[in-house]
């Protein structure tokens, strides 16, 4: 239906709202694309001898909510007295919130003397038509349409996930996507090796801060520099900079096993768009979905190791006992509190008594924390000197680092023997677009530099790695590093972190100040 409206005494100054959503572009709807409503609108204000003031775009915006640039802009303009008349293709355009709908075209367009024009609905808020009067059904329905939208990708999208199928928009730290299956990780070589690194970290007893003090001291690339996130606004400081946040996520990301961990997170509905944490009864989990980085041994050997210091703020330095202490009556862990600053003393503390502290659940467990790594110490150098037996000692930690060592350089020896094959197979292609003129020959020689660059210090790493073998030229020095480790190891003096998690499994406190310490090298003895 058309209105001829230049016969009316009013001048409009028209607004044309224009709103695709990724639902609508995902269906390939080609009547509700941009282009094609801003041709509806533009002809329809033609023929109408209506003045355009000015057209407001939003491309890839959802209509259950509107917080949209082009329709905040519209609205500013609106009470700025700008424009008198806002058109859209249908009223799905204005929004699919039939709450938010009713409130514009039933209060904020009237208030402000705005007509509104839906043109494929047959709405004109100016006329008395019974087109008018169905416009809150209408309002419902596209409300109702949004819902179910939003159902059918809940539901695809957990389908799935329970098939195994990855379906984060990004690849997490280590892995990429498969570039002919998105919903498939592989690994990425250049990135397991530091994820395999931060875990090794772990097991020698490093805190996070630590571990993310150690990388960023040796330059080592950050997610975030891997993923580009360089420039957001303004240049972050912190861009190469490791943090113990994203030590921690790594650390207990079980992705890394080969088991995808999915529906950790989702939206309150539909309209609300805040995410929340969903209960570890609800996530989604399938084994052995990919190549895993991390053998699930050593994965739930860290997770026993590592403090639990989650909602607080962690300490910069770990104390000796950390995540090896626990309450022996409730089974939880102890942790160790931050130092008062009135008498640089800290004090152990209950987590389970600290969390349940007003039902009584357990009790607080408060020991004098340099008082008792000092006793634990004493009782540790006791055992050592007495009963461990020096040759059992060196034997266990030569083949500890035989293992360590050749496991880490085998797994690195692979990745560079890939990325090898890979930048000779991508010279390869370039020299044979340059002969087909692809390519022009200045294109040619950039990427032919870089490439060989890249390819001369992954030769030069590689050979390391071979010419550096247990067996070979290093063994005395190997077998000097070995020897003064056992006696560190022997005599106790200065223990270091990493010497405490591979003596001790972990420590009992009780109530009654009773403290049982379990050994983890029993077989040495």
């Amino acid at each position: 239906m058309i209105i001829h409206l230049e016969s009316m005494n009013n001048i409009y100054n028209v607004g044309l709202y224009i709103r695709l959503s990724r639902e609508d572009d995902d269906k390939n709807y080609e009547s509700e694309s941009i282009t094609n409503q801003k041709s509806l609108l533009l002809q329809y204000a033609k023929e109408n001898n209506l003045r355009v003031y000015d057209i407001y775009i939003d491309d890839g915006f959802s209509g259950t909510n509107f917080d949209r640039p082009g329709f905040i802009r519209l609205i500013k303009d609106i009470e700025n007295k700008k424009i008198n008349m806002v058109i859209t293709k249908d009223m799905s355009r204005l929004g699919r919130d039939y709450i938010g709908t009713g409130e514009l075209v039933e209060k904020f367009f009237p208030e402000h003397n705005v007509r509104y024009i839906a043109v494929t609905d047959n709405i004109d808020t100016y006329l008395d038509s019974t087109n008018n009067d169905i416009a809150p059904f209408k309002a419902i329905m596209n409300d109702f349409y949004a819902k179910d939208i939003s159902k059918k990708i809940k539901s695809s999208l957990k389908a799935k996930m329970k098939d195994g199928k990855y379906v984060g928009g990004r690849a997490p730290f280590g892995y990429t996507k498969d570039k002919d299956n998105k919903n498939q990780l592989i690994v990425d070589s250049e990135q397991a090796i530091i994820v395999r690194r931060i875990f090794d970290m772990a097991l020698d007893g490093l805190s996070y801060y630590k571990i993310a003090d150690i990388l960023t001291n040796e330059g080592v690339k950050t997610p975030a520099a891997y993923y580009g996130f360089e420039w957001c606004g303004n240049y972050n400081p912190h861009f190469n900079k490791w943090n113990s946040k994203t030590i921690y996520d790594i650390l207990n990301n079980r992705i890394y096993t080969g088991d995808l961990v999915q529906g950790r997170r989702c939206k309150v509905n539909y309209k609300v768009k805040k995410i929340v944490k969903n209960s570890p009864d609800n996530y989604i989990v399938v084994e052995n979905t990919h190549e895993a980085i991390i053998d699930k041994d050593i994965f739930n050997e860290v997770q026993k190791r590592l403090p639990k210091n989650v909602g607080r703020k962690e300490k910069k330095e770990n104390n000796l006992l950390d995540g090896l202490l626990y309450c022996g009556d409730c089974g939880h862990r102890i942790s160790v509190q931050a130092r008062r600053k009135r008498d640089n003393r800290a004090y152990t503390l209950c987590n389970y008594y600290r969390t349940y502290m007003k039902e009584h659940l357990c009790t607080a467990h408060s020991n004098n924390y340099d008082k008792l790594e000092d006793l634990i110490l004493n009782s540790l150098r006791e055992v050592c000197l007495k009963y461990l037996d020096k040759n059992k000692v060196r034997d266990s930690v030569l083949n500890n680092y035989k293992n360590n060592n050749i496991n880490s350089s085998e797994k690195e020896i692979e990745a560079l023997s890939k990325d090898i094959n890979q930048i000779n197979d991508n010279l390869d292609n370039i020299y044979i677009d340059k002969l087909n003129k692809t390519i022009t020959e200045d294109q040619f020689n950039r990427v032919k530099s870089k490439l060989e660059l890249e390819l001369d210090r992954k030769i030069t790493r590689l050979n390391e790695l071979k010419n550096d073998n247990i067996d070979g030229i290093n063994q005395d020095k190997i077998n000097q590093k070995i020897e003064k480790y056992i006696n560190k190891f022997l005599s106790m003096k200065n223990p270091s972190r990493e010497l405490i998690v591979n003596l001790v499994d972990r420590i009992d406190i009780y109530e009654d100040k009773r403290i049982d310490v379990k050994l983890s090298f029993n077989n040495m003895m």
